[in-house]
Parts: structure tokens; sequence; C-alpha cells
């Protein structure tokens, strides 16, 4: 009986590093899709220190997991005491990374609102100049999913205008309607936009539009984290009973 039990919990942890394996292959797969990605994730991405940081820890952390899935793995087959207790160190480590970013999370949420958006636009954006790092990424946002300001073009009005801007009212380019949305999308009526006519503009906000087009991925990756996190769970309790039960 001891026999099939140990059998039994041999196979159980195959299975269990096996889906940890393939959740670090995920992740890989995810990260290097968000940085080579050429429909305007990648500059972005480029253009953001804390998002090109964390596209590298997502890459980290999904290759951490794809080796010591597969190490888990070899651990579990070869019924290997050293592979096991390597194992079983690791993931501990990275399940209370995982658990500690998903505290921190939730505690900084607040930062992630509507209002905390549309104070930074208002105080960091320059308009249409490309060279400064806040004002590329949100133009680069706004491009690619065709919209404008966090709200609409109105959270621009308190914007200073560009000294040499003739212009009554300056909307940003990024704003303005284009045939193919990206940044060699001819515009459709380029003056008129900028003058304030409305039928030219993208005038939805960009914070309804992401969270609508990222909504059903937002609980997708939530499901995702929670699952990985129940699964490196009970990797490890499998280790510690393998661990114990080889002679």
């Amino acid at each position: 009986m001891e026999g099939d039990c140990l059998s039994c919990m041999k196979y159980l942890m195959f299975l269990f590093n096996f889906f940890i394996f393939l959740g670090g292959a995920c992740l890989l797969g995810v990260g290097i899709w968000v940085i080579v990605d050429p429909t305007g994730f990648r500059e972005i991405v480029a253009a953001n220190p804390l998002l090109f940081t964390g596209a590298y820890i997502m890459l980290a952390m999904g290759a951490m997991l794809f080796l010591l899935g597969f190490l888990g793995c070899c651990g579990a087959i070869r019924e290997n005491k050293c592979l096991l207790l390597f194992f079983f160190m690791f993931i501990l480590l990275i399940f209370l990374a995982e658990l500690s970013a998903a505290i921190l999370a939730f505690i900084f949420r607040e930062n992630l609102t509507r209002e905390f958006f549309t104070k930074e636009l208002k105080k960091h954006y320059v308009r249409n100049n490309d060279t400064d790092v806040f004002s590329a990424t949100w133009n680069s946002v706004m491009i690619t999913f065709a919209c404008c300001g966090v709200n609409g073009p109105e959270d621009f009005e308190a914007v200073p205008h560009l000294p040499h801007s003739s212009l009554e009212k300056a909307t940003p380019e990024a704003c303005c309607q284009r045939e193919l949305q990206s940044r060699e999308g001819m515009f459709v009526n380029k003056e008129a936009c900028l003058t304030g006519i409305e039928r030219f503009q993208n005038r939805q906000g960009c914070y309804t539009v992401i969270l609508n087009s990222f909504e059903t991925y937002v609980y997708l990756a939530g499901a995702l984290a929670i699952g990985v996190l129940a699964i490196e769970l009970f990797a490890m309790i499998f280790a510690m009973c393998l661990f114990r039960g080889i002679q």
C-alpha cells in the first residue's frame, strides 16, 4: 500500500510540475510578445521604464518557472531527493514573491484610478513633444487605441499650448482620426481636427477604451494567477511528501 501511495504521489507531482512547466512557457511567450509586438506595445513598453522592467521581470519569472517545472518533473520521475529539495526551496521563494506582489498590487490599486491618470496627464503631458518620454507614451497609447486623453479631448484644455501654435483649440495630433490607427496612418482631416471639429477627432477617453479592451484579459490574468499559486502550493506539498517517502 505504501509503495502504491508513493507511486501515486510521484505521478501527481509530475502532473503538477508539468502544469508549472506550461505556465512558465506561457509567461515566456507573453513577455516576448509584449517586447517584440509590432502593433504599438513595443514602443509603449520601451518608452516607459516601469513597463520595460515589468516585461523583463515577466520573462525572468517565466524562465524560472519553466526551469523549475522541468526540474520538478525530473526529480519526481527519477525520485531524486536533491532535485526535489532544490525544487521545493525555489518554488517556495517564487510563491512568496508572487504573493507579495499580489498584496502590493492590492494596496496600491488606487494609483490606477481615472482621477490619478487625469491628474498625471494634465501635469506632465507636453502635447506633441515626442522627445518627452511621458508625452511620447501617451501619444502612442492614443494612436494605438484611437482614443483621446483619459476622459476625452477636454482633458487637454488645461495643458499649455505650444508657443508657435496659432490654433484656437490645440488638440494633440494623436487625438485626430486616422485611416489606419498607427503613426504611419494618414489623417482623415488633420487641420479640421486640430481646430476642434469633433467629427474628425477621437472623442472617447482612453481609460474607458483600454478598460473595455482588457477587461476580459484582466479577469483571465487574475484567474490564471490564482491557479498558478494553487498549483505551486500543491506542488510543494507533494514534493515534501515524496521527499519524505523516498528511502
